[in-house]
């Protein structure tokens, strides 16, 4: 059987769909996070508007009640990154991400880390981290006592890397700022039954798909999974983009019409559906790229217009001022702008709902 061929648009409004930014979701914080299997949270407050553009109903306490209450955890997952994760999710498949993780400290140490010894750097660390809780400076500094011919830096790096980890509330929470406490996962959470790849990568294509095998390594931090997923991908159905490339999906998931309805939404800070492809078209044009990713580890604040990223956008508070500022790549419909600053104001009141006067500044991208 010849497969179908997605168009861009499909591909986009399917991909919108399943992040619940066609129409926001009826979903309380958790089953949000479950849905979207993982928000990227380098910084805590990103994740609070990623939930808020999402969902019909959302409170910032929502989410800081759910890390509290360890139903949901801050933890280096994802391409060695910070994510919010649920508590289930984060035990189920912390086994399943691990060579992402380890992939991260060969990468950013290099032969700094080749001559570690892991399982000492574990022993060390682990009563020490359930004991005591500390910031990774301290658990350095631990380390250093033990092992002082060694860069402290890459050990910290290697037990995050090889002892799953969460941060301590109120680390990642709204507002706190970067600094964090870790312990480790399983004092914080318990155990739970291990799920495996092809459960990752059939959850991953309920929220991102459909998609290619070399997406989903993008969306992990993981590399030469094809072998790995060869039975998987075989039960799926299959399409190609216009450009030929395979695409996989769930059988029991549509595909969205090309002209469905796309209302503007507004992205925070490094949001998952704009580093879960390798093709990155299908929600950021290419041309644009560049505005949005401006370093390599700075992904702006950005506004989906008619289901593509057409904006970026920040706060600026003077006193008792909030004022959001939009700078547009193009120049949209009135009725588009219009919008933009109708959903500017009420991000405004939700990141800023302590400011008596709010205003949205919409101009040119220089």
């Amino acid at each position: 059987m010849v497969a179908r061929i997605l168009t861009l648009r499909q591909l986009n409004r399917s991909l919108l769909a399943r992040q619940h930014l066609l129409k926001r979701a009826a979903l309380d914080g958790h089953s949000a996070i479950s849905s979207l299997v993982a928000l990227q949270s380098q910084i805590p407050n990103p994740p609070y508007i990623g939930l808020w553009t999402r969902l019909r109903r959302f409170e910032r306490d929502d989410l800081t009640a759910l890390l509290e209450s360890r139903q949901v955890v801050r933890a280096p997952w994802l391409r060695s990154t910070l994510h919010l994760v649920t508590a289930a999710d984060h035990q189920r498949f912390q086994a399943v991400i691990q060579p992402a993780l380890a992939r991260g400290l060969r990468s950013f140490f290099g032969a700094r880390a080749k001559s570690l010894d892991i399982d000492r750097l574990i022993e060390i660390a682990k009563p020490y981290l359930e004991a005591e809780t500390p910031a990774i400076g301290a658990l350095r500094d631990k380390l250093l006592e033990h092992v002082p011919d060694q860069d402290k830096q890459a050990m910290a790096y290697a037990v995050r890397s090889y002892l799953p980890l969460v941060q301590v509330p109120p680390s990642g929470t709204w507002g706190v700022g970067t600094r964090a406490t870790y312990t480790t996962a399983e004092s914080w959470l318990g155990s739970a039954e291990p799920a495996d790849l092809s459960a990752l990568f059939r959850r991953y294509l309920a929220a991102f798909g459909p998609a290619s095998v070399m997406d989903f390594q993008t969306w992990t931090g993981m590399t030469s999974l094809k072998s790995q997923l060869a039975a998987t991908v075989a039960a799926l159905v299959e399409y190609r983009d216009e450009n030929g490339k395979v695409c996989y999906d769930l059988p029991e998931l549509t595909i969205e019409n090309a002209d469905a309805p796309a209302p503007i939404r507004f992205l925070p800070e490094y949001d998952n559906i704009l580093i879960a492809h390798k093709n990155r078209a299908r929600i950021l044009p290419e041309e644009h790229r560049k505005k949005v990713f401006v370093s390599a580890g700075r992904v702006l604040g950005s506004v989906v217009i008619d289901g593509f990223v057409g904006a970026i956008w920040r706060v600026r508070r003077e006193k008792a001022c909030a004022t959001l500022e939009v700078s547009l790549f193009e120049s949209p419909a009135d009725e588009a702008r219009a919008a933009i600053e109708s959903e500017g104001l009420a991000l405004l009141r939700f990141t800023a709902d302590d400011a008596e006067e709010f205003r949205v500044e919409i101009a040119q991208h220089a």
